[in-house]
């Protein structure tokens, strides 16, 4: 069943601009674009950092379209090195968690010419990438060199203007290429549905590095608005704090987030005047948790949406006075996308049936960098298979059921994950959950379960078994619960199952 909303919103071939350009066209030289580490920077000063950075690399006389990597946390140096990246070349954006090894075998699969790195990166990343390739680092925007900035011009708009490894990418790179049309297709798509403008002020502890948090820098660049960093979210205080110092008006984050802000942090309770803006993507949030979040922030408009780094990011989302109404979920195409959920051979399924997504927008990337069989596997005829299996309501609101991957093959059962772990987050003393599969003779695979809980929480992992018990049909309920400090996550915040399942083996091995 097929499932869109508006009308495409793709920029004209024809006069499309490079979309740095097309990112700062509309901020004001003293504006401020970004708070880091308490000091705000305006439009005029990241104009001239861009410029210094993109001379930097200009003097070095690499070829067009070379593949600039971009490496450091959050910072107004790797704001301006990405723009200058995709100004001059190719933006190749790495994840500073990864190791030297890892990033230095996702370099290698790119072939990146040169590399922009934050000076503090430099000891444990500088040998990551062969001798030879220049490393640009932030100390160049100390120097006073003329910035270098080609005039505005058109640009092919399926030229890559970045390269995006795929969350949790390691030992077998998959870079995304991001053209120039997808970015600017997916920034005017959100742009529009969330209504931004320039006074907004969003708070970030999303890496840019990650599709999502990539998005959030390009939607308020456009828009003329700004930007706070807060780099690190092991203490949701400091990030409250931040939020309300800053007057943030808006907050973006992924399921992990927000069950650390509900259940374990003053976020309920505490005013946050300025905020306006709520947006939830990167995973489903368990309906309990979208009812608490909604409840909590009542004056706030929350965003439930669904997208890939295959898609720029976005490509469907839910309007706020439906967030209720359809509980759990995705909604139905962003401007510009069409959503169908098919059957294995592509057909449109019926409502209420289980189908994968299929997309096709402007935003859906053409293919994944120099893996010819990997995008012939998920990208057809110009569309997106999403790998996520779902059901479309007779409205045509899309309900994710799971990622093909995740379901757990238990006594013959096809066990949805997201099923066992929304159950089990109806515990009030739980803070997150993940449900995966461990080899087992007998079921195939047996359903384990990882909780966290509430500081001072008594709950026991029998107590959390009994629970799922009385709610979950009898092949659904977990064998093995385990009570763990933290989850594994992603670099983006998500759920890591393969470290999950060895910190697991790990703890069943001692007893």
């Amino acid at each position: 069943m097929r499932t869109e909303q508006g009308l495409g919103l793709s920029p004209d071939a024809q006069q499309i601009a490079n979309v740095s350009d097309y990112l700062l066209a509309n901020g004001r030289p003293d504006d401020v674009v970004l708070v880091d580490g308490g000091r705000s920077f305006s439009y005029s000063d990241l104009r001239t950092a861009a410029g210094r950075l993109a001379a930097e690399v200009d003097a070095l006389g690499l070829p067009p379209g070379s593949r600039l990597g971009i490496l450091g946390s959050n910072s107004f140096f790797w704001l301006a090195a990405y723009l200058a990246a995709m100004k001059v070349g190719v933006a190749v954006p790495f994840s500073d968690k990864l190791s030297p090894t890892d990033v230095g075998r996702q370099g290698a699969w790119v072939g990146c010419a040169a590399v922009f790195m934050d000076t503090r990166r430099l000891r444990e990343f500088a040998h990551a990438f062969p001798e030879g390739v220049p490393i640009v680092t932030d100390e160049t925007l100390d120097r006073d060199r003329e910035p270098y900035w080609p005039v505005a011009g058109v640009v092919d708009p399926d030229a890559d203007a970045a390269l995006m490894f795929t969350s949790g990418t390691t030992s077998d790179p998959k870079a995304v290429r991001v053209t120039h049309r997808n970015i600017q297709a997916n920034t005017e798509s959100i742009v529009s549905y969330l209504g931004l403008g320039r006074d907004d002020r969003m708070l970030v502890i999303l890496p840019f590095f990650y599709c999502f948090g990539a998005s959030l820098l390009h939607t308020h660049l456009r828009v003329g608005g700004s930007l706070v960093l807060c780099n690190s979210f092991v203490f949701p205080e400091l990030a409250l704090d931040m939020m309300d110092r800053e007057k943030a008006t808006g907050f973006a984050g992924v399921p992990s987030s927000f069950q650390l802000l509900l259940r374990a942090s003053s976020f309920n309770s505490r005013a946050l005047p300025s905020l306006r803006l709520i947006q939830q993507a990167g995973g489903k949030l368990p309906p309990v948790l979208i009812e608490e979040l909604v409840a909590a922030k009542p004056n706030a408009k929350l965003f439930v949406m669904y997208g890939q780094t295959e898609a720029t990011a976005r490509l469907s989302y839910l309007p706020p006075d439906k967030v209720l109404e359809k509980l759990g979920s995705i909604g139905r195409g962003i401007p510009g996308v069409e959503l169908q959920v098919v059957d294995d051979i592509g057909n449109p399924v019926a409502p209420g049936a289980t189908g994968e997504i299929l997309a096709h927008g402007a935003n859906v990337s053409p293919g994944y960098y120099n893996d010819p069989d990997g995008s012939a596997k998920r990208f057809r005829d110009g569309g997106l298979r999403t790998g996520d299996l779902a059901i479309v309501d007779p409205d045509g609101y899309v309900f994710v059921v799971d990622r093909k991957d995740d379901f757990i093959k238990s006594w013959g059962y096809r066990v949805s994950t997201l099923e066992v772990e929304t159950c089990a987050l109806r515990m009030e003393d739980l803070v997150s959950a993940a449900a995966f599969g461990v080899p087992d003779i007998e079921a195939g695979e047996a359903i384990t379960l990882a909780v966290t809980v509430r500081p001072g929480s008594t709950v026991r992992a029998e107590d959390v078994v009994a629970f799922t018990r009385n709610h979950l049909a009898k092949y659904m309920v977990p064998q093995s619960v385990y009570l763990v400090e933290s989850i594994p996550l992603t670099a983006s915040g998500k759920i890591s199952k393969s470290q999950l399942r060895e910190m697991v083996g790990a703890l069943s091995a001692s007893g």
